[in-house]
């Protein structure tokens, strides 16, 4: 096997992530929050999303495993749920006051993490990297929707 398996791409960014997510979830968990919840917590906070629906989109994943991070995060006083007047089915969610209050500090954990992590990288370098995993992302959500696209055929 001439090449090295382990220093492939997808290999790497990999590896990035878990350790990305191992220190945001040591430096999360003492402000009450998780990793996981972080788009819900994001797209709440700026109104991109208030349904458990939207929530899922924009957190890309299906909607049992939102379901059950919703239910952990009320449990846990995250966040409320009220019921849409329009639609009995459906429920707006909020984050609660003390999710309110305890975001600025989680950010600010966040980028501190971040910022650690890219020591010794230039601005451009740093800049450069995000582009390059935007694009990345997109090219796999674009091959992921082509195949889910033929496997329905």
């Amino acid at each position: 096997m001439g090449e090295d398996v382990l220093s492939t791409p997808g290999h790497l960014i990999s590896l990035a992530a878990r350790g990305f997510a191992r220190l945001s979830e040591m430096r999360l968990k003492p402000l009450g929050f998780g990793v996981g919840q972080l788009p819900v917590l994001v797209a709440l906070g700026d109104g991109t999303a208030s349904t458990q629906r939207d929530l899922a989109r924009f957190a890309r994943v299906e909607q049992p495993p939102m379901a059950q991070m919703l239910a952990r995060m009320e449990r846990d006083g995250l966040i409320e749920r009220t019921r849409d007047p329009a639609d009995g089915r459906s429920s707006h969610i909020v984050l609660t006051k003390a999710a309110r209050e305890g975001m600025p500090e989680a950010v600010a954990a966040l980028f501190q993490g971040n910022s650690e992590a890219l020591a010794g990288f230039t601005e451009a370098e740093a800049a450069q990297l995000v582009d390059l995993l935007k694009r990345l992302i997109d090219n796999l959500d674009r091959i992921a929707g082509a195949e889910a696209s033929a496997g329905e055929r």
